[in-house]
């Protein structure tokens, strides 16, 4: 199995791509959200993987990599250093940067204190601040996971998640790969998401950066979003229909298409 064993847990990820023989397609290294895996990145891979080495680890804890205890201190800078030892593990110096969800703030915290693995950014659906986009919300979370268990947090929030116009399938689908996270690692690490502000590292992301919502999303919105894109010097943002906010999930047609425009263009 391809894994990296690190100091506490295992890191299981995929590393593949479809590109020609002779071809030598620069390595894009996929993050998911929250209670999910890099199968959350299926959809994203007949483009993708035509074109890049697609590195989709499932971040710790999560996926098939080892489920952390429910008191494990989870620290933003210890999953970039993961992200890193992965990279290095793999020999890839930088990488192109794709990240859904709270994978974003993951993403910005790598971009700002390490320039030079990231050779581009986009940032999906994502938030800055956890207690500023999630307010009240999380404490209810937390409340239902402990009585309810993960799958039925995850039916309950999908609509909101995925968006008014999601087929009942694909809502259905997702509730399972999401409620198959293990209960130690989803109700610690959703406790620590109220924490989570990387504010003060936009004004050093260097890297061309994209970053995608919708113009009703659940997740701050169109202007909030817009005010923080701006202090990430070399980034554009692009506002497509919907209601949903986890934009990779429900867009992966027009969103992969958008990043690898994008990376053409601004970060060839």
């Amino acid at each position: 199995m391809p894994e990296l064993t690190l100091p506490n847990c295992t890191l299981y990820y995929r590393d593949e791509g479809f590109a020609d023989a002779w071809d030598s397609p620069a390595p894009m290294l996929l993050l998911h959200g929250n209670a999910e895996s890099g199968l959350a990145w299926n959809a994203w891979m007949p483009l993708m993987g035509r074109h890049f080495r697609c590195i989709r680890p499932d971040m710790r804890g999560f996926g098939q990599s080892t489920p952390m205890p429910h008191d494990y201190a989870w620290s933003v800078d210890e999953l970039v250093g993961d992200f890193l030892a992965l990279l290095d593990h793999l020999g890839v110096g930088h990488a192109h940067v794709v990240a859904a969800k709270v994978a974003g703030p993951l993403a910005m915290r790598m971009a700002a204190t390490h320039p030079g693995r990231v050779r581009s950014l986009t940032l999906l659906g994502t938030l800055v601040s956890g207690q500023a986009s999630l307010g009240d919300r999380h404490a209810s979370w937390v409340q239902h996971i402990e009585q309810h268990g993960v799958e039925s947090w995850a039916r309950w929030t999908m609509p909101g998640r995925l968006g008014s116009d999601c087929p009942p399938a694909m809502l259905e689908g997702w509730t399972k790969l999401m409620g198959a996270t293990a209960f130690s690692t989803q109700i610690g690490f959703i406790g620590g998401v109220p924490g989570l502000d990387v504010r003060p590292d936009l004004p050093h992301i260097a890297a061309p950066t994209l970053v995608v919502t919708t113009d009703r999303s659940g997740i701050d919105g169109v202007e909030a979003t817009r005010d923080w894109q701006r202090q990430i010097a070399a980034s554009e943002l692009l506002i497509l229909p919907g209601d949903s906010y986890h934009v990779a999930a429900t867009h992966p047609g027009i969103g992969a298409q958008a990043t690898l425009d994008f990376i053409r263009r601004r970060a060839a």
